[in-house]
């Protein structure tokens, strides 16, 4: 049995994915609820397939992919249909996304949503029609009651809060902080800046605040780069993803501050195909994530393996945090047992325990619905002949 991916709208992909998939599908596909063990359950993936993060977007398809090819196509025993939509850019394509997801689909759950701000914007829609989002990557730091929302990625500060002490104690001298102006740019520069001057440390920031650069529509980096220079920062902090982490990259180096301010980031600046896009200009970058293809455990292994197998190169926590989001969903569905409906699926969702993990074990904060995990700090370095994020130490545990 293999899984059925369709859109919402026409998209290349698609005639790749579809090739005998829907045909080998027995039973009704069935969203909001189901009572046969073997009906087939409609899933919505959205996630960015087009704009600034549609690398991301890409690896989180494939995650979810592989999880399904690795289990027979089926999740919680029932065969999977598959309904992608595309998140965009944020919250303006994100909504109508996930309102056709639901109501014109009939998903039974959504997975994916790159975003944090896109987060923000369907959970209203969750709410009221009731319908659970396993989400895979950015995750609102203020989100009340989330009571139909769990991430299997973190929440959109940590990646920060994990780095401030590290720079604080690394650098001797002031920061210069600088991210993307939207949400998901807000809430992970804003975790490094609690944790790092938490710990004592300043910015070098003239203002003592950081700097942001319009998003998505910054391309040319180069009159934000210059305030760098000028600051006499001993250092610098940032987070961008997808093409403009490649482009704040190239630039960095361009402009000649590679090499003489070091660049600290959140894991995202460097993470899978962006790397290979910024090539040596990303040499010797510090950054810290929640997954690295370096872990050594069972499960990291069988994903790192049947990754490169199926799509080649390594996997990205984008990929990773998918793999785990239907990992989540095939528990929770097999245990919601006979009387599958998305009100059922939810409540066994908060019920699934420990997760099995490429990153290692983790489990649901009870109340955040986030995961209690381990963070690392990693550098790119050259592995052979490519470079890698290499994994140099834990930064610790974070979450519950």
């Amino acid at each position: 049995m293999r899984p059925s991916f369709r859109g919402t709208a026409a998209r290349p992909f698609v005639a790749l994915l579809a090739l005998a998939i829907s045909a080998g599908c027995s039973g009704s596909s069935l969203g909001g609820s189901t009572d046969a063990p073997a009906s087939t359950v409609k899933i919505g993936l959205l996630v960015s397939q087009s704009g600034v993060y549609k690398s991301v977007g890409d690896d989180m398809r494939n995650g979810f992919q592989l999880y399904l090819a690795l289990n027979g196509g089926k999740l919680g025993g029932h065969p999977v249909e598959v309904v992608t939509a595309d998140e965009g850019d944020g919250a303006d394509t994100a909504r109508p996304a996930a309102e056709r997801l639901i109501k014109q689909d009939k998903v039974l759950a959504l997975a994916g949503v790159v975003g944090a701000g896109s987060v923000a914007a369907v959970k209203p829609l969750l709410d009221a029609n009731k319908v659970p989002l396993v989400g895979a990557n950015g995750r609102p730091t203020k989100l009340a009651d989330p009571a139909w929302v769990w991430h299997t990625s973190y929440v959109s500060t940590e990646p920060g809060l994990v780095m401030g002490e590290y720079v604080h104690k690394a650098v001797d001298g002031p920061v210069y902080v600088i991210g993307p102006d939207y949400q998901g740019g807000w809430d992970e520069i804003g975790g490094f800046v609690e944790a790092f001057t938490k710990a004592g440390g300043k910015l070098a920031n003239p203002d003592g605040k950081p700097a942001y650069t319009p998003f998505p529509a910054t391309k040319n980096f180069q009159p934000f780069l210059a305030p760098i220079a000028e600051s006499g920062a001993k250092a610098v902090y940032t987070f961008y993803a997808g093409g403009a982490a490649v482009d704040f990259v190239k630039q960095y180096q361009q402009f000649g501050l590679a090499g003489k301010v070091p660049l600290y980031s959140a894991g995202f600046l460097t993470e899978g195909g962006v790397l290979t896009a910024e090539g040596d200009a990303a040499a010797n970058i510090y950054n810290s994530l929640n997954y690295s293809p370096d872990l050594d455990n069972p499960a990291n292994r069988t994903f790192t393996s049947e990754y490169q197998k199926k799509f080649g190169g390594q996997p990205t926590t984008f990929a990773m945090a998918t793999y785990d989001a239907a990992a989540v969903l095939d528990k929770a569905i097999a245990a919601a047992g006979g009387k599958l409906t998305s009100q059922t699926l939810n409540d066994a969702i908060g019920k699934v325990g420990q997760i099995s993990s490429p990153r290692g074990p983790w489990q649901f904060d009870a109340a955040g619905h986030t995961p209690v995990q381990k963070w690392y700090l990693r550098q790119v370095r050259k592995d052979g002949a490519t470079l890698s994020n290499v994994l140099v130490q834990e930064l610790g545990t974070v979450g519950g």
